[in-house]
């Protein structure tokens, strides 16, 4: 059986997220997956970001990383979607990016593939399982097969306790090694999954 390919898609604005994803990412490496890490669009404006020196300078550490593309939705065998929460939801940006698959969606090229979420929030009651839950919707209406972490691992206990998503409640200092390694854990537990859909998939043929 050829690798599992998984595609972790995310938003970050001051860099929290992003480290989350390189954990996701690491994670599904650890599991032989091959990975491909995209952030989505920026959306807003230069004057906006001028004004925060933080988020100024994660978007000029970070011009290397490939904006995401529908073709990358598509190739994957395992989608793993990361967002800041915006009041309980995900950001604008990565809203947008979701509502141009319409297309691979009315086509059936998004059913069938393994997801998951992750999250940052600025303190511990900031959203994480709400935003979480808000990408799932999507996975639903696409016709993934989730695999949330659960409390499939003690890890995730250590983590922060979230069953939905690894989470991290983001400081300037950015994410703790707790929560790094309970996204690296997610990011196994995807590829893992996905090689289970992917190995029944390909028997069945």
């Amino acid at each position: 059986m050829a690798a599992v390919k998984v595609a972790v898609i995310y938003y970050s604005s001051t860099g929290n997220t992003y480290q989350m994803a390189e954990a996701v990412a690491a994670g599904a490496r650890e599991a032989g997956a091959e990975v491909r890490v995209r952030k989505v669009q920026e959306l807003a404006p230069e004057s906006a970001i001028a004004q925060n020196p933080a988020w100024k300078a994660h978007i000029e550490q970070t011009r290397n990383v490939p904006v995401a593309s529908l073709d990358d939705l598509e190739w994957a065998d395992a989608i793993i979607l990361g967002t800041p929460s915006r009041f309980g939801t995900m950001a604008s940006q990565l809203k947008q990016f979701i509502d141009t698959t319409g297309g691979l969606w009315f086509q059936g090229k998004l059913a069938n593939k393994v997801a998951a979420g992750f999250v940052t929030a600025s303190n511990a009651h900031g959203g994480q399982e709400a935003t979480i839950l808000s990408m799932y919707h999507t996975f639903y209406h696409w016709g993934c097969i989730v695999a949330a972490p659960g409390y499939t691992d003690q890890v995730m206990f250590a983590a922060g306790g979230n069953p939905y998503g690894a989470s991290a409640t983001g400081t300037d200092n950015g994410v703790t090694e707790q929560e790094l390694a309970g996204a690296r854990y997610m990011g196994r537990r995807v590829a893992t999954v996905a090689g289970w859909v992917k190995s029944g998939s390909e028997a069945r043929v």
